[in-house]
């Protein structure tokens, strides 16, 4: 098994970084990832985003097991690993920090220049108007219209879903309170595309930066694992620090499988820096995300 110390050397070779982060970097905050080490699904795959428009029986299920997942996400704190990447950004090492998570948890733990990839949670717009409005007020309502909901209790799933296999034919979805239109949150649904803009900044700034390090992810998205071939095609350096089987693992440099957050701490005493605190600041964004850099 290949040392923290060789990604100690590797970031100190390629001193401007992008990052691409996954679920792994945030289990040690409580939220469930989606594959084992081998990469394969721990769960049934997540809502559609075709399935979810255009079935009401699938938003039914969907809304009616957020009451139960999303609590996990809401009350989610940053870890160390956050906390780490956060430090490195402001000392100069990370160019930009994409990440495939949809948690805000790396804004919460100071890190500025992020392009949330797949959206942000936190935030839930109408699919047939403009109206926008925050995760937590679809939750509130969700709660007033089924309060016999509210009573389950289920083991939480990634990106705020739980495992509750309940009836939920009588289950009542909120909708657009302006329109009457289907409310989802603002995030990029598995069949669903990443928008354009995200993408071509990101690899606009895999161009700049020295090399690519990727944390917590085996990169089986096709999202994530872009920029893996990407940097390949432009002889950018990869490392990956995650635990188990990555898609790109024959094109790494460097991979490193051990636990993230200890080896990032460990990382950041190397350095000689001093892991950051935790800003105030809410947890998830409640309107436009913010621009990643000028």
């Amino acid at each position: 098994m290949v040392s923290g110390d060789a990604l100690l050397d590797f970031i100190q070779r390629h001193p401007r970084l992008l990052v691409l982060t996954g679920a792994g970097i945030s289990t040690d905050s409580g939220i469930p990832d989606y594959r084992d080490r081998n990469g394969d699904w721990k769960r049934k795959q997540p809502v559609q985003h075709a399935d979810f428009m255009a079935n009401h029986k699938t938003r039914q299920r969907y809304w009616g097991r957020s009451l139960i997942g999303w609590p996990v996400i809401q009350q989610a704190r940053p870890n160390r690993s956050h906390h780490a990447l956060a430090t490195l950004e402001q000392e100069g090492l990370v160019e930009l920090l994409v990440t495939q998570n949809v948690d805000g948890l790396h804004q919460r733990a100071g890190s500025r220049a992020v392009i949330d990839l797949h959206g942000q949670a936190g935030d839930v717009i109408c699919m047939d108007c403009d109206y926008r409005c925050t995760r937590d007020e679809v939750h509130r309502r969700s709660g007033s219209l089924n309060p016999a909901f509210t009573q389950f209790t289920a083991t939480s799933a990634p990106d705020g879903d739980a495992d509750l296999e309940v009836d939920f034919s009588d289950f009542r979805v909120p909708h657009c309170p302006e329109c009457g239109g289907i409310l989802k949150p603002d995030v990029v649904f598995f069949g669903d595309n990443v928008p354009k803009t995200r993408v071509q900044d990101a690899l606009d700034a895999l161009q700049r930066a020295d090399g690519l390090l990727v944390i917590g992810s085996s990169l089986m998205v096709y999202s994530g694992f872009r920029f893996c071939r990407r940097a390949r095609e432009w002889n950018k350096p990869m490392a990956a620090l995650t635990l188990g089987r990555t898609r790109a693992d024959d094109l790494l440099d460097l991979k490193v499988d051990a636990p993230i957050a200890p080896t990032l701490s460990h990382l950041i005493e190397q350095l000689g820096f001093s892991a950051s605190a935790a800003i105030s600041q809410p947890l998830l964004s409640t309107g436009a995300p913010p621009q990643p850099y000028s």
